[in-house]
């Protein structure tokens, strides 16, 4: 869920791949600040870019990967 109480942050590098982008890491994004994700399924992922422009946020993909699992409200149920 990222460290809301410390946001916003210039720049956010996970290192676990997840299903889906987080919007709570979206969020503690300053405007112009990136995030790294690896997001797919369990076995492979496609590392992604987030940068945040204003209220919206633009994103690519940089690369195929492969992560440990995040778990959590935003990773992969057990």
């Amino acid at each position: 869920l990222g460290w809301e109480e410390e946001s916003p942050f210039d720049a956010i590098v996970v290192s676990a791949g997840s299903p889906e982008i987080p919007p709570p890491l979206m969020r503690q994004l300053v405007d112009g600040g990136r995030l790294i994700i690896p997001v797919g399924d369990r076995d492979s992922q496609i590392l992604k870019k987030v940068v945040r422009k204003g209220e919206s946020f633009e994103k690519c993909n940089l690369s195929g990967c492969i992560f440990v699992k995040l778990v959590g409200d935003y990773g992969w149920k057990q």
